[in-house]
């Protein structure tokens, strides 16, 4: 894989613009994934929802073998602009914590709810592994 960061552009931070996928191996496709815990509960901050979700895409990509190296697009669905900056800190740390130093391209919307009405994140992955 090869990020695509064109040298004129600046380097955006906590995301990459794109990445090439060039050779045999695996693509993973997750669901949309919330911040709710495996028995359906939800904290009711959004960096701790943030946290959960990212386990919960973590576990899934364990489960084919993979981890937060081999996200190659990840979509954020948010339900509150000014929870989600004000949530910034708890967000980094539950970044830094599951997701290391890898920032995948990105994309980040702002919606008007989601089907859980708890739910104030919904994460979707896709992922590549390469073989070996």
């Amino acid at each position: 894989m090869r990020f695509l960061q064109p040298a004129e552009w600046s380097k955006p931070r906590g995301f990459s613009h794109g990445v090439e996928v060039d050779g045999s191996g695996r693509w993973i496709v997750l669901a949309g994934q919330t911040g709710g815990d495996e028995k359906g509960d939800y904290v009711p901050d959004m960096a701790g929802q943030v946290g959960a979700a990212l386990k919960r895409v973590m576990k899934l990509l364990a489960e084919a073998g993979a981890g937060p190296e081999h996200i190659v697009r990840l979509t954020w669905y948010l339900t509150s602009r000014s929870e989600y900056e004000a949530a910034g800190a708890g967000i980094g740390a539950a970044w830094k914590e599951t997701m290391g130093r890898n920032f995948p391209p990105s994309t980040l919307l702002y919606i008007g709810g989601l089907v859980d009405e708890r739910a104030k994140v919904e994460l979707e992955v896709t992922a590549y592994v390469p073989k070996t």
